[in-house]
């Protein structure tokens, strides 16, 4: 679903829950950030989401995996750790029960790197296979980070390159490299653990995860609700291995049509970078990197602890004050 149906069906669920009758839950609907928080006492809030879908590779253990590891990314995002999950699961009924097991290996194998525990789950029957985790974290109230921190002059880092979303829907059009399609596995199933540990050492401002509305629309979004506008240094942005090709051949997806019509009339581009370069950027990305807003005086410790930590970890940009309402500017 993309963004502008997602915020249509989700507004009047707003007016069932009012953030007022609800003290508890400290992120909610009204939020539109990457999981709810639920605050249990002073030194303990608990953090939930969840995320599933089809199939973006042929071998079933590293789709358990990439499911997983995308689904825990929230946890990080919103400075917290993974404490328990649940698979959810629907598969055809004459999907072969060995596939079955290799995915979910996969994903189990990413909660037990996590730290947590895979403590059950619910499988349907459905006729494309589909699979991801029901995720609880924790973090101190403290602690946590949403997308509405950022202040101007923060420093933007994002810890990993882009192009996952544009690999993958190559790979399914038989036009992907394989040595490409194996460095965007090997992304897509790093957790974003460590990065996250770090983020919250230094007392980032604010923080995002990039996957399905791309580097485009969650940093439009953590820019709108820290209200204030986000530079973005375009030839500082990484790219996966190949992404940049496949973008040159015009090898989309839908869904890059549907972020772009939705997030593009509040981005402003450069005159020079190209058509194909700016739907790029609307790409969606799976389990991909964190988009971090950071005080100028922690940047270089943040970087050292990065490199410190064989982490990647690239600035992309600067937060600046809005004038006119503008969000995103890409140079």
């Amino acid at each position: 679903m993309g963004p502008e149906a997602l915020a249509q069906v989700l507004r009047p669920l707003q007016k069932i829950f009012p953030t007022d009758r609800y003290p508890q839950v400290t992120v909610g609907l009204e939020d539109g950030d990457d999981a709810a928080v639920y605050q249990i006492n002073a030194h303990t809030a608990v953090i939930h989401t969840l995320d599933f879908f089809t199939p973006i590779v042929d071998d079933p253990y590293d789709f358990g995996a990439i499911a997983a590891a995308n689904a825990m990314s929230d946890v990080y995002a919103m400075g917290g750790e993974v404490v328990m999950a649940l698979n959810i699961c629907g598969f055809p009924a004459d999907f072969p029960a060995e596939i079955v097991s290799e995915i979910l290996r996969g994903g189990a194998e990413k909660v037990m790197e996590s730290g947590g525990i895979l403590a059950g789950g619910h499988t349907v029957q459905d006729s494309e296979p589909k699979y991801g985790l029901s995720v609880m974290g924790i973090a101190h109230p403290s602690c946590l980070l949403t997308k509405a921190g950022a202040r101007p002059g923060d420093l933007l880092f994002l810890t990993k390159p882009l192009g996952s979303g544009m690999t993958t829907t190559a790979f399914k059009a038989d036009a992907a490299d394989p040595s490409d399609l194996a460095v965007a596995v090997q992304s897509m199933t790093r957790l974003n653990r460590k990065a996250a540990q770090i983020i919250r050492d230094v007392s980032a401002q604010a923080c995002t995860d990039i996957s399905g509305f791309a580097l485009l629309g969650h940093a439009y979004d953590m820019a709108s609700q820290s209200s204030i506008c986000f530079r973005i240094h375009g030839e500082n942005l990484p790219f996966l291995p190949g992404a940049v090709q496949y973008a040159e051949d015009w090898l989309f997806p839908a869904s890059s049509c549907r972020n772009q019509k939705y997030y593009g009339p509040h981005i402003r581009f450069d005159s020079n970078m190209t058509e194909e370069m700016q739907l790029l950027l609307f790409t969606p990305e799976t389990s991909g990197g964190l988009l971090v807003a950071v005080s100028p005086e922690k940047s270089d410790r943040l970087q050292h602890q990065f490199d410190e930590n064989k982490e990647f970890c690239r600035l992309i940009g600067v937060a600046i004050q809005s004038k006119g309402g503008e969000r995103l500017i890409i140079e």
